[in-house]
């Protein structure tokens, strides 16, 4: 089946999936001294969630086929205009409303971390604007998922992961596209099947308790889905009892069936010492072959703790916890203006505020992340000015933006831009990897992290500093806006 046949966002126009002040805001600007304004926004977010090292870029297949359907159609304008709120010049304009700006982004896949941009947007202020809520949409849902199946993913040291969480997701979209953010973090497959159809992440099943209540005894239940499925059965064993009933009898079929792959799962229950009875009852059987699934409400720290203590698992099913992110279901993105002007001429604008964390940084800019050139480890990020020259070896010297005094010279490093061009006045300029690839890279990327930064909990600061002439720019219009007064 080729990619274009069910891919992506192709049922229905998403271009009025917007908040409303949205379209006000366009209105107005339309009908001001702003109509022709060109401005420069950036998405970035200022926590990682569960108090984590770092965040999984994740959502910018779907910005992106967003963005090359945006077109008001007959109906929205109509709609519009029985709010009685716009005036007809605007509704004109949004008949042929074309998207021209230009954009970049942080591939998907990569470690990302807070106050970076990870996106930036730049063109007309009307249409800058306008796309604000379907990229936090989607940037803050699917790299919220593919943060928690990372950290999930890494709880299992090596044992497969699947999601198994799409009847418990908050609605079809949730569960499709975490589906998907789940597999680019690492899970080796999904419950739901129509994300395999649609985006090709492996739909993955065994059976529900149902199927064994639907036959007369455990045995026959077993017995008849391993004739059907003899290439990959796996038996759920805890809808009577684990070790008196389901076990036993899954080593009565698998002994006379001989199927060529085999597995039980048990979803209940005291799950380290249910595996390792498991584990030595199959071995004694001779079935030292047949792999031990476990699931039920599964999460990094469940899976972390019962792996220390011995239990004999081969892989895990992660539904709930994973495909809501339970612990911390909010990732928080936000989407802010950081230049506006006309043509190329941009001012520098930035948001003030009396919580610092919410003071933005000023200006057209780019990240670059330093790697050690020895061991290729990310040893930081420096945002800059888009016109700054990236360093290319010589000395650099990096300092935390909230504590000058703390400084570092970098050397022996190879430094990279993160951000890459994907759209060039609203043209697609980015060729788009396929999900394979988009998987890989994260897997690579998150291998650039110190261990260290993998922790759990009070995993060490990844430093994301400012460059000099940014960190300059930014107090001088601080001290402009009489910020020192606050």
């Amino acid at each position: 089946m080729e990619k274009k046949d069910y891919q992506r966002l192709n049922d229905y126009n998403l271009t009025m999936l917007t908040d409303f002040y949205e379209i006000t805001m366009a209105n107005g600007y339309f009908n001001s001294e702003n109509r022709d304004a060109e401005a420069c926004f950036d998405v970035f977010f200022r926590r990682v969630p569960d108090g984590g090292g770092f965040a999984i870029m994740a959502g910018l297949e779907q910005i992106i086929a967003y963005m090359k359907r945006l077109k008001f159609q007959d109906e929205d304008i109509e709609y519009l205009r029985s709010k009685g709120m716009f005036t007809e010049d605007f509704l004109e304009y949004l008949k042929g409303f074309e998207f021209t700006c230009d954009v970049w982004s942080v591939p998907e896949g990569y470690p990302i971390f807070p106050y970076e941009p990870v996106m930036i947007v730049k063109g007309p202020l009307i249409q800058a604007q306008f796309v604000e809520t379907f990229i936090l949409m989607q940037f803050n849902h699917q790299s919220l998922i593919a943060t928690k199946a990372n950290r999930i993913v890494r709880s299992a040291q090596g044992r497969p992961v699947m999601e198994f969480g799409t009847r418990r997701a908050q609605g079809a979209d949730a569960a499709v596209y975490g589906a998907r953010a789940a597999y680019i973090a690492g899970c080796v497959g999904t419950a739901c099947t129509i994300a395999d159809r649609n985006h090709f992440v492996p739909a993955l099943g065994t059976m529900a308790h149902s199927w064994i209540q639907s036959f007369d005894t455990e045995y026959e239940a077993f017995k008849v889905y391993t004739e059907q499925y003899p290439d990959n059965a796996t038996l759920l064993i805890d809808t009577y009892n684990v070790l008196k009933s389901g076990i036993p009898n899954a080593i009565k079929v698998f002994k006379e069936l001989k199927p060529s792959k085999m597995g039980v799962r048990i979803d209940s229950g005291d799950i380290t010492y249910l595996t390792r009875e498991c584990r030595k009852m199959l071995d004694e059987a001779g079935l030292t072959d047949c792999k031990i699934v476990v699931s039920n409400s599964l999460d990094e720290y469940i899976i972390r703790d019962v792996i220390q203590e011995g239990a004999e698992i081969d892989s895990f099913g992660v539904g709930e916890r994973l495909i809501t992110a339970r612990s911390e279901p909010v990732f928080g993105g936000v989407y802010k203006l950081s230049g506006i002007g006309q043509g190329d001429k941009l001012e520098p604008r930035m948001k003030i505020s009396e919580n610092v964390e919410k003071i933005t940084n000023p200006g057209f800019k780019k990240v670059v992340r330093f790697f050690d050139k020895d061991n290729g480890k990310a040893l930081a990020d420096v945002i800059m000015l888009r016109d700054e020259e990236v360093p290319n070896g010589e000395p650099y010297e990096i300092f935390d933006p909230n504590a000058v005094w703390k400084r570092k010279i970098l050397d022996n490093y190879e430094a990279k831009e993160l951000l890459v061009q994907i759209f060039d006045k609203g043209r697609l300029v980015y060729d788009e990897p396929d999900i394979e690839e988009i998987k890989k890279t994260c897997s690579e990327q998150v291998d650039t992290l110190w261990g260290e930064r993998l922790r759990f909990e009070n995993p060490q600061t990844y430093y994301v500093d400012l460059s000099k002439p940014l960190w300059d720019l930014k107090h001088e219009l601080l001290h402009q806006y009489g910020a020192d007064n606050l």
